[in-house]
């Protein structure tokens, strides 16, 4: 029962980052837009939350999990990446007359920021939750911020100073997922968890009326031009519309499908005549035509009058999360979890341009031993880059991968994750997998010093399998929970393991017997899981006389691999350890947390070197090139970063 728990929970924290793979794409500049101090490329741009036309039609911005991407909307040129945010962007939205973008982030902080610059104007900072959706008034005067505190506040556009918070008038919590200005200004839309929409007098800040009928949360909403109707999409799998003049629903509609999941934006064309909504199902709907896509990654047109479908848009292949019109009316711009924003020409349903670079959770990275290639784990992919170029390689197809490492050789490169035969062996040349091993669960696998044996962690188990044929050897059993992470000593003779259960344990390799229990990682902190006191990653120093051990206890120990003892503890981060790693040389220590930042520490003396800021969300895996020159990192945030270490480093 406790696996069946635990492969559920981890099962909805990858769906909420769902991709597929594209065909290789070529080296684009937008690798060096905006980096972080130290960092000399990114490669990806983060996944997609919102999508924003300019008032012109000219700019798109794309509210992503590492900044503001701002798009040439005629030909899909990155004109600008926006960074500041110290977290994810949910929101972000033009003035009316163009000149300003608003943001909204779940660092709890609204940003206005001048679009012609690039450069921040302001940071509005009253929130005491993450922002979920920023609104513009029609004249641009003011700015409407929904937030996880379950308030809506009213901000002056020209001073950033508070104007008034209107509070949700309920005991518990009520996260605002949506807000919305009528077009006249006068009233204010806004759209929660708790199954409602709630009507603002902007003027006083009192609540005119509360809409009800949803039977889920209700995600987005969007007014008519005219300002007649109102819209709202849920996760109920409905569209209402509402009479705003006396809060009467006109009209649900019923996506239609079994297997259709939550409606998570929608948008009114100028001429008020179509409504465009994304659905979690990989869906564009339009109504009065309604537009919707089921399993066979096809996005349906319906008139909503007779539900019939009029046309069938080809093109996304996951979850479509935002939807925008153009001003003119002309084009529909989409953001889907396969990666991509694409644009659609209105009238005939033909796509126009796919912009691609978007991407879901980074949760490993290695580099091969030559140096030249890095690979990365992800959502059902697995990407092998040119690292002098950041030019993908290869993108081999897989279930959920949350390890990678190359054999000694280079050659074979090994993958785990879920899904049957969680445990993969492909050719690198060839991209052909070579043999899928029978097991699920997959954390963490690591080769052993001639490359013939591959170790394996999931569920309490560890097992070695015989590279070249594919057959298990042995399994290794002793621990209590989830092991998180395995690594090989460099003379291949011992087998270090990370556990759920808050120790390490050291193996004999080649009988399987345990050698020793590592115990002392304690105090424990809240972390993306909740496996507080988890030993989540160990690495070998490649003298093999030491090992760090990384944990949800933020600290980093270093232990005597002859007796067992505690060397020293490393302390500074203020989240769970999530990896640990040996530079190949063994004088520096990187360490990636889910307090966002990469830590390097000198190993002789255990003190702090530098702090790498850049990432936007918990930093999961960290890998040294074999000079020992090059970082790379992988995040939550959809992105690697490639850090430059100098010789002072």
């Amino acid at each position: 029962m406790k696996i069946k728990v635990f492969l559920g929970l981890m099962f909805l924290i990858f769906s909420m980052f769902l991709y597929v793979s594209d065909t290789t794409a070529e080296y684009e500049p937008y690798t060096q837009l905006s980096l972080p101090e130290g960092a000399k490329t990114r490669l990806s741009k983060g996944w997609v939350r919102e999508i924003a036309y300019s008032p012109d039609s000219m700019l798109l911005a794309v509210a992503s999990s590492i900044g503001i991407w701002i798009y040439d909307a005629q030909t899909g040129e990155e004109r600008n990446l926006l960074t500041g945010h110290l977290g994810p962007v949910n929101s972000v939205v033009f003035s009316p007359d163009g000149k300003t973008l608003a943001s909204g982030s779940r660092d709890k902080t609204v940003r206005l920021w001048d679009v012609s610059t690039g450069n921040p104007i302001r940071t509005l900072t009253e929130h005491l939750g993450p922002v979920s959706s920023v609104a513009f008034s029609p004249d641009g005067k003011i700015l409407a911020s929904g937030s996880k505190d379950k308030t809506v506040r009213l901000w002056d556009v020209n001073t950033g100073n508070p104007m008034r918070t209107l509070t949700v008038p309920t005991t518990s919590p009520v996260y605002i997922y949506s807000v919305a200005f009528s077009p006249d200004g006068k009233t204010l839309a806004s759209g929660s968890d708790d199954k409602t929409i709630r009507l603002w007098n902007v003027s006083t800040g009192n609540l005119i009326r509360t809409l009800t009928g949803h039977a889920d949360v209700v995600w987005r909403m969007a007014f008519s031009p005219d300002g007649k109707t109102l819209a709202s999409g849920s996760r109920d799998r409905t569209i209402r519309l509402w009479d705003v003049n006396t809060g009467n629903p006109i009209r649900t509609l019923l996506i239609g499908y079994t297997d259709t999941d939550a409606v998570l934006s929608m948008a009114f064309s100028p001429d008020g005549k179509t409504l465009a909504s994304g659905s979690r199902d990989r869906t564009i709907r339009y109504g009065k035509t309604l537009a919707s896509g089921n399993f066979d990654h096809t996005i349906r047109l319906w008139d909503v009058n007779t539900n019939h479908p009029t046309r069938t848009l080809t093109g996304h292949t996951d979850v479509v999360l935002s939807v925008a019109f153009s001003p003119d009316g002309k084009t529909l711009a989409s953001g889907s979890g396969d990666k991509t924003i694409r644009l659609w020409d209105v009238d005939t349903g033909n796509l126009i341009r796919t912009l691609t670079g978007h991407g879901g959770v980074v949760w490993s990275v290695s580099f091969s031993p030559d140096g030249k290639t890095l690979a990365s784990g992800s959502y059902k992919e697995i990407r092998l880059r040119d690292v002098s170029t950041g030019t993908a390689l290869r993108i081999l197809t897989t279930d959920a991968v949350k390890s990678v490492a190359f054999s000694p050789d280079g050659q074979t490169l090994a993958s785990g994750g879920f899904g049957n035969n969680g445990t993969r062996l492909w050719d690198v040349s060839t991209g052909n997998l070579l043999h899928g091993l029978s097991s699920t669960g997959i954390q963490s696998v690591s080769f052993n010093s001639d490359g013939k044996t591959l170790a394996s962690g999931s569920y309490q188990e560890i097992h070695l399998w015989d590279v070249s044929t594919g057959n298990p050897i042995r399994t290794l059993t002793g621990h209590g929970d989830v092991v998180w992470s395995v690594a090989f000593s460099p003379d291949g003779k011992t087998l270090a393991s990370g556990s759920g259960d808050k120790t390490i344990r050291l193996w004999d390799a080649n009988t399987g017997h345990p050698i020793r229990t590592l115990t002392g990682h304690t105090h424990p902190i809240r972390t993306l899981t909740g496996y507080t006191r988890a030993v989540w990653s160990v690495a070998f120093s490649p003298d093999g006389k030491t090992l760090a051990s990384g944990s949800g206890d933020t600290a980093i120990r270093l232990w005597d691999v002859n007796t067992g003892n505690l060397v020293r503890t490393l302390t500074g981060h203020t989240n769970a350890v999530y990896s640990v790693a040996f530079s190949p040389d063994g004088q520096t220590l990187a360490s990636g947390s889910g307090d966002n930042t990469i830590r390097l520490w000198d190993v002789s003396t255990g003190t702090p070197i530098r702090t790498l800021i850049g990432h936007t969300d918990a930093v999961w895996s960290v890998s040294f090139s074999p000079d020992s020159g090059t970082l790379s990192s992988g995040s939550i945030d959809g992105t690697i970063l490639l850090w430059t270490l100098t010789r002072a480093d």
